[in-house]
């Protein structure tokens, strides 16, 4: 009886201990292919599912766009406002082809729900939802455009001292793009665009007035042209860029005073409609209560 019992517990140790062994391989063998293949892990996780998705979405989008037939002058002129709101990616005039079929889609959709059977909202709607992309395109653009401008300025000096310190404008150029990358994203892409041309053999003014063509930025033209005049001429880059700089400085300084002397005017109206009025009532509002009074007074 006795040993029946010693040979039962050792079975039972040699099955639990291979248990055992057997779940730590498991563990192991997932901790393995977690270090070597992280991103088949990464698919699995909801991460991954929703990136999957997202993926598939847009190429959905993508064929939206064949609805609305294009010319190619419409597809270049696509191509250079997403270029200049930031936009780069060879799908990117597809993707705001089908978002500009999408949207209008939804929001047909959505005045359908609403219960109303007139024609002409549905009209609204569809055109609405058509120019809506082509909006925020603009706001985007105008973003990416103040952002450069203002940055500007901080560029340039930076610029300077590199040039000073013996840098030529390439160097210099390269050396601000690293160091001002987080601080001035917009322009210091653009900057990178640059080097990277001028690493690819094209003439430095050439690239520069794609820099100009791409931004579309007024300052920015006219850094290009004191750029291509100083190279044409000879004269002193680092002294040009900061006489560049202390003008641009001086027209942002220009600008706010401009700004606040337009406060008082654009003051009048919300004075007029939503101040005075109040005001009006709190003063002569008593004052016209018994006026009534005395008047009812009097007709008695």
């Amino acid at each position: 009886m006795g040993l029946i019992i010693f040979a039962f517990l050792v079975i039972f140790l040699l099955i639990a201990s291979g248990g055992i062994i057997l779940f730590y391989r498991e563990q192991m063998v997932q901790r393995l292919s977690a270090v070597i293949a992280p991103e088949e892990k990464q698919n699995k996780t909801l991460i991954g599912t929703i990136q999957q998705s997202g993926f598939s979405l847009s190429g959905v989008v993508e064929h939206l766009e064949r609805v609305i037939p294009k010319s190619q002058a419409e597809t270049g002129v696509t191509q250079q406002r997403l270029i200049r709101a930031g936009y780069r990616s060879e799908s990117a005039p597809k993707l705001l082809g089908g978002v500009k079929v999408l949207v209008p889609l939804i929001l047909l959709v959505a005045t359908y729900f609403t219960g109303t059977s007139n024609f002409i909202l549905y009209i609204a709607a569809a055109g609405l939802g058509y120019l809506v992309p082509d909006f925020w395109l603009g706001n985007r653009i105008k973003a990416r455009q103040a952002k450069i401008r203002r940055g500007l300025p901080d560029v340039l000096d930076l610029l300077v001292i590199c040039i000073e310190a013996g840098l030529s404008l390439d160097q210099a150029t390269k050396r601000t793009t690293e160091e001002l990358m987080k601080a001035q994203p917009a322009l210091c892409d653009e900057l990178n665009i640059v080097v990277l041309e001028q690493r690819a053999g094209r003439p430095r003014s050439e690239c520069w007035k794609h820099m100009a063509e791409r931004t579309d930025v007024d300052s920015i033209r006219n850094l290009v042209s004191v750029l291509v005049q100083s190279e044409q001429f000879g004269t002193s880059i680092a002294k040009t860029l900061r006489t560049h700089s202390d003008t641009l400085r001086t027209q942002r300084i220009q600008k706010c005073e401009e700004m606040a002397a337009k406060t008082t005017v654009k003051l009048v109206f919300p004075l007029v409609l939503f101040i005075f009025p109040s005001l009006f009532l709190v003063v002569l509002g008593p004052a016209m209560i018994t006026m009534a009074d005395s008047f009812k007074v009097l007709l008695k």
